[in-house]
C-alpha cells in the first residue's frame, strides 16, 4: 500500500550534485550545479547562511533552465555555507551538499575580476547589471559633451561681438583728412581751374 505522502517524496527531484561555487569577488560568487539525467526540474533554491550564523538568505526561482546563480551583496573576507536545490512539479528535493567558500578582499577583487571576465560559466548572469553601468556611463558622457560644445559656442559668440562692437567704433572715428574739397564750374564739380573770360569794355565796342 502506498501513501500519498510516500507518492508525492517520490516525484521529488533528485537533490543536485557538483556543486561549486566560482568566481569568487569581495561581494559576490557564482554558484552552479548539475541535475542528474532524467529529472524534471523548473526552477532551483538556495539556501545561503554565513558561517558565523549572522544572516541567512534564501533563494528560490521557477520556470527556469538555468543552472547557476550569482549571489549578491556578500560582506568581503567571509566565511558563507550553501545548499541548492532543485524544484520540481510536486516540489523541492532534498538539500545538496554543504559547499563552504569564503568572499575576497577589496585589494583581490581586481585580479580576480581580470582573471573571469573571459570565462562562459557565467556568461549572460550579470550581462543587465553591465548594461544599466554602461548606459549610464555613456549618458553622463553625452551631457559632458554638450556642456562642453555650449561654453565653447559662448565664448566664440562673445569674442564676436566685442570684435564687432571695435570695428563700428573705429569707423566713426575715422578722420576726414583724406577727402578732397569739390570745386564747382557752372553748378557741377570740376577737376580743373577756372578760366576768366577776358574785359570787353564799352570803348572798344564803339571803335
Amino acid at each position: 500500500m502506498i501513501h500519498a505522502g510516500d507518492l508525492c517524496f517520490t516525484d521529488r527531484p533528485a537533490a543536485p550534485v557538483n556543486v561549486s561555487v566560482t568566481h569568487l569577488r569581495a561581494d559576490s560568487a557564482t554558484v552552479s550545479w548539475n541535475i542528474p539525467e532524467g529529472e524534471t526540474v523548473i526552477g532551483f533554491a538556495i539556501s545561503q547562511q554565513r558561517q558565523d550564523g549572522l544572516m541567512q538568505r534564501f533563494i528560490r526561482e521557477v520556470n527556469t533552465t538555468s543552472r547557476a546563480c550569482i549571489l549578491w551583496d556578500l560582506d568581503e573576507d567571509t566565511d558563507y555555507i550553501i545548499q541548492v536545490q532543485s524544484v520540481g512539479l510536486y516540489g523541492e528535493s532534498l538539500a545538496s551538499k554543504k559547499i563552504h567558500f569564503r568572499t575576497l578582499k577589496k585589494s583581490e577583487h581586481i585580479q580576480s575580476t581580470m582573471m573571469d571576465q573571459d570565462d562562459p560559466a557565467v556568461e549572460g548572469l550579470d550581462i543587465s547589471r553591465h548594461l544599466q553601468t554602461g548606459e549610464i556611463l555613456i549618458i553622463m558622457t553625452v551631457l559632458l559633451m554638450w556642456a562642453a560644445v555650449i561654453v565653447l559656442f559662448c565664448k566664440q559668440y562673445d569674442i564676436i561681438k566685442d570684435n564687432d562692437s571695435n570695428n563700428h567704433s573705429k569707423e566713426k572715428s575715422k578722420p576726414l583728412s583724406g577727402q578732397s574739397t569739390p570745386e564747382y564750374h557752372n553748378g557741377g564739380l570740376l577737376g580743373s581751374k577756372v578760366r576768366t573770360s577776358p574785359l570787353i569794355t564799352y570803348d572798344s565796342l564803339i571803335k
